[in-house]
Parts: structure tokens; sequence; C-alpha cells
């Protein structure tokens, strides 16, 4: 059995100072309620009036996640990873189209090898880029030409693009849905951009095509029965959800009483 340690010699509590008021200060406690004392500052951006656009991406946000949706449009919210959409981008900006510039010079040596007698195909080697343009990725996928299809994921009105994943899977041509349509602009010199195709490519560059196809086949192509069967949306609010949990607590405290 341990024994009780000593208390240590020579010690003095403390004794607590009590604080003296000032009698001639009268306790004025606030009241926070309708009219009456100034509310204390606090975070108010959810009462703010937004202007017109914001309200509208807010509530297609929130109509996207609350109403169930077709799993043709609901695999439009799983777009390519980071880190494989950063090699994707990669490889695909070796390919950019021509700038104005770029074109101007290329004409101009052509023009004067057809000058001296030459042929254009002497001063300019085969171009290889990327295809962009929704038509003429369609026609590219049809004919099996394109190698990979980028498709992105925030086209307006979605019904555009909502097709060319069942193309591509029936038509066996690899594709990824990735995130902005602006990051596809970009690629190809637009503000926007659908989609995007890549049709060929340098010889030295096919290992490293063919080892991106095999990582996006596994989250697309592969996954196309899953998503096909899967629905979006049915995501409820904090209040909705509390809300439930208080009815199915209720309802469980009238079982129990019911039972007793």
């Amino acid at each position: 059995m341990a024994k009780k340690v000593a208390p240590a010699p020579f010690t003095s509590k403390k004794s607590k100072s009590a604080v003296q008021k000032n009698p001639l200060i009268e306790a004025t406690p606030k009241s926070f309620g309708i009219g009456q004392a100034i509310q204390p500052r606090r975070n108010l951006s959810r009462f703010v009036k937004w202007p017109e656009y914001i309200r509208l991406q807010r509530q297609k946000k929130i109509l996207s996640l609350r109403l169930k949706v077709p799993p043709a449009i609901a695999q439009f919210s799983h777009a390519l990873d980071r880190n494989s959409a950063a090699e994707t981008f990669k490889l695909l900006n070796k390919y950019r189209p021509e700038t104005v510039a770029e074109k101007k010079e290329r004409l101009t040596k052509e023009a004067a090898a057809i000058a001296e007698g030459k042929k254009r195909e002497d001063v300019s080697e085969k171009p290889y880029v990327v295809k962009y343009g929704l038509n003429h990725v369609v026609a590219l996928v049809e004919n099996k030409k394109a190698k990979l299809v980028l498709i992105a994921n925030d086209v307006e009105p979605i019904e555009l693009v909502v097709f060319l994943p069942a193309l591509c899977r029936k038509m066996g041509v690899p594709y990824a849905i990735v995130k902005g349509k602006a990051r596809l602009g970009t690629l190809v010199h637009q503000k926007t951009s659908t989609v995007a195709a890549l049709v060929d490519v340098k010889p030295e560059d096919e290992p490293e095509l063919a080892k991106l196809i095999s990582s996006i086949n596994v989250n697309f192509i592969d996954a196309f029965d899953h998503d096909r069967r899967h629905w979006g949306g049915g995501v409820m609010g904090n209040k909705h959800l509390a809300e439930e949990s208080k009815k199915a607590k209720a309802a469980l405290r009238e079982a129990s009483a019911n039972q007793a």
C-alpha cells in the first residue's frame, strides 16, 4: 500500500486576492435580441448580394450536388488526376499548333522554295500538331485516326460533348476528361477549347504516349461500365441532414416508448 507523501515544510498557501470592484460603476449586460444592442462583428459573407453570374455559378454547383445526375453527365465530375494531367499536358505542349508568326515564317520559306523550283516538302517537315475543334475531333475519332482525346469537364452546354466518351469507347480511341476548357484553350492558342486530340507523334515520343495511354485507360475506358451504372448527385446539405437525424432519433424514441 503506497504511503501518502508528507507536504513540504514552510509552504504558505497563496491567498487569492479578491479584485476590488468600483461601486460607482454599474454592470450593464448586453442583450443581442432583435432591435436591441449592436451585434458583434461576424463573418456575414453569406448575406452579401453577389453579382448574378456568381449566384448562377453557386446555384448550378448546389443543384448538381442535390439533384440526381444521370450517369452520362455524372462521369464529367471525375476528371483526370493532377499528376496524370501534368504528364499529359507536358507531352501535348510539344505539339502545340503554330502561332501566326510561325505560320507566316513557314509560308515565306515555302514560297521561296517553290520560286526556286524546289518542292514544299524540302523546306518544311510534316507538322505534328494537336487537333482541336469539336467537329474535326469527332471526324478523327469516327475514322479511328486520333490516338488520344482530351475532353473538358466544364463545357457549357454539356450536351455538346456528352456523347463523346461513348463514341471514343466504341471506336477504341483512348480518351480522358480533364479540368478546364480554358486549359485546353491555352494549349491550342485559343480562349477555350472543348476538345483536343493527338493524331501523330514523333518516334521518340511514342513510348511516353503508350505509357500515358495505359495509365489513362485504367480510369476511363476500363471504368466505363462502372461509370455508366452510377448516378451522381443526391448529396444533401447540413441543415437537411440535421433534420433527418432529428426525425430518426424521434422515431427511435417513440418506438422504444411503445415497446416499453
